[in-house]
């Protein structure tokens, strides 16, 4: 069985090992391969705690029951971070209120509906703190970069910036009204 909840602060180290799995899957090629392998469990995990207990919206996707190994308890699979937006413009063009500043999901749970749910627990968080739009950042080449699109969102925007000292592109996708995002990421049954 698969179930969303809030993060706790306990999650972190989980939190911290699927953001570094996801990365080290799906950006080699786009960013350089010595930066993947230096990525740091403890690191993110460090980021997320700070997160959680700042108050960050941070949405985690459990797997338990026939969906782990006999023995095993639930197991953090996916998550999301989402906020009052970090920037509200971009070279002067207004993106949105509210921010979807991560989701992950390991690779094999992809493909389950995780990252739909994940998405509306975030779009849900955004409402409850009074945002009427949603954005997020994706890097351009990311090939699951469609996702986005599939869930209704419009490429408003593109900007570079520095990872790993190297320019890379990435592209803003906006949902105005926030409802939009919600329509097109219903419960889960």
């Amino acid at each position: 069985m698969i179930s969303l909840r809030k993060a706790r602060v306990a999650d972190a180290i989980a939190i911290g090992a699927v953001h570094v799995a996801a990365w080290r899957s799906a950006y080699p090629g786009i960013l350089p391969d010595a930066f993947l392998a230096r990525m740091s469990v403890s690191r993110q995990a460090a980021f997320y705690d700070a997160a959680i207990r700042g108050g960050t919206g941070v949405t985690v996707a459990t797997a338990s029951g026939t969906d782990v190994p006999v023995g095993s308890g639930p197991r953090i699979i996916g998550f999301t971070t989402a906020g009052r937006a970090r920037y509200i413009e971009i070279a002067g063009r207004r993106l949105a209120e509210g921010e979807v500043e991560t989701l992950y999901v390991l690779d094999d749970w992809r493909e389950r509906g995780v990252g739909r749910r994940l998405m509306r627990a975030s779009a849900a968080h955004l409402v409850d703190i009074g945002c009427r739009s949603a954005f997020l950042w994706v890097l351009r080449d990311n090939p699951s970069r469609w996702f986005y699109q599939r869930l209704g969102g419009r490429s408003v925007a593109e900007q570079t910036i520095q990872i790993a000292g190297q320019s890379v592109a990435q592209t803003a996708f906006v949902w105005d009204p926030i409802e939009q995002l919600l329509a097109a990421s219903p419960q889960a049954s």
